[in-house]
């Protein structure tokens, strides 16, 4: 009866020790160090910005030894209507030459894709990564490091940034062994106008991905975490028809996995009828009814991160078996083993800004009736 007793309390307290909570970890106790690097007035004073130059380039955090990021929070003051697009985030880890992150700044928080009267604007979201309100920018993501970190941020506008305030919070170990078996954050930007494959090429089949719209390439080992889309619909009619295909590994005749439509994917159902924010997906900006105009929509793989061992190939078919023409502009986010593949040549600024389609709809809009 006594060992009966005993082991009922030792599978009690294993079933207690398995539950898991947002809360989770908050009382273990840590040999970490907290830091921030800021742009806070070093004076004392309230000057708490740094200006960039047009065509410069800031180094935000530079940090020694290893660590993790945890959060990272910006807001911007600059005359440019097109800043959005003009800065440019890029990250490096232990050592590297070749950034491991190279998104423009409203891209990698998911705003800032469309264009109003004013030029690009804000556009407010929340997820459980990243969180935009107004003119604050939050990111969560995890960034470990065992031999330093470099932040920077370019301009490639012809506009000085008046105003640049940000916080980068970040942990310091005391040794690189808390962070050996982490992969490395990656996130990379893409843009493209797709080009809708005939009926006569393609015989509404596709199977090998050939002409998807492609979110990453990457070699090496690791996991998918997420997505952030945006479709600017160039004419009438629903654009969700495309399936997401990902290739593990190598696989090249047949996705390793492979989805049902593009809403799907986003876990809607039936094409998105409204705007919605949830911690892992969302619909978070609607566009014109007849889906032509700009959609944004983010799907973070939290609880279900896509692994490979060898490589990952992440895209999406634009329309069923390719049959749309749309503009397509996407981050991805994902962590590795390093050295990464080089990432995709990176644009100039001119080719990052908002399209002539776009440019002219918001001259129409603009016209008296």
């Amino acid at each position: 009866m006594i060992r009966m007793v005993g082991v009922l309390i030792c599978l009690s307290a294993l079933a207690f020790a398995q539950q898991n909570s947002p809360l989770d970890g908050l009382a273990n106790l840590s040999d970490a160090v907290s830091r921030r690097a800021s742009s806070a007035d070093r004076t004392g004073g309230n000057a708490d910005w740094i200006e960039l130059k047009a065509g410069a380039t800031a180094t935000l955090a530079d940090i020694h030894g290893a660590g993790s990021i945890r959060h990272i929070w910006f807001t911007i003051n600059s005359p440019s209507p097109f800043h959005l697009r003009e800065l440019v985030l890029r990250m490096f880890w232990d050592g590297e030459t070749e950034p491991s992150v190279e998104v423009p700044i409203g891209d990698f928080f998911g705003t800032g894709f469309e264009m109003n009267d004013d030029g690009q604007k804000y556009h407010s979201w929340w997820s459980l990564p990243i969180t935009v309100q107004d003119r604050a920018l939050n990111c969560y993501f995890e960034m470990p490091f065992g031999n330093g970190a470099r932040i920077t941020l370019t301009n490639d506008g012809a506009q000085d940034v008046k105003n640049l305030y940000f916080h980068v919070d970040y942990q310091q170990y005391p040794d690189p062994r808390g962070v050996a078996d982490k992969g490395r954050f990656h996130a990379q930007w893409r843009h493209e106008t797709t080009r809708a494959v005939p009926e006569s090429e393609s015989g509404r089949k596709n199977v090998d991905g050939k002409n998807n719209y492609l979110f990453m390439d990457a070699q090496g080992k690791g996991q998918y975490v997420g997505t952030i889309l945006n479709v600017f619909g160039l004419s009438t009619g629903w654009w969700g028809e495309g399936d997401d295909m990902f290739f593990v590994d190598g696989e090249a005749t047949r996705a390793t996995i492979n989805g049902t439509g593009m809403e799907d994917y986003f876990n809607n159902a039936w094409a998105f009828q409204k705007e919605f924010n949830y911690p892992f997906i969302g619909y978070s900006q609607q566009g014109n009814r007849d889906w032509t105009g700009s959609h944004t929509m983010y799907r973070f793989h939290i609880e279900d991160p896509i692994y490979f061992r060898k490589s990952l190939r992440a895209t999406i078919e634009h329309g069923q078996a390719n049959a749309r023409e749309d503009d397509y502009t996407s981050v991805a986010f994902w962590y590795q083993t390093e050295p990464h593949q080089k990432l995709f040549p990176f644009p100039p600024v001119k080719e990052r800004l908002p399209n002539a389609f776009w440019k002219i709809q918001t001259l129409e809009k603009n016209l008296p009736n």
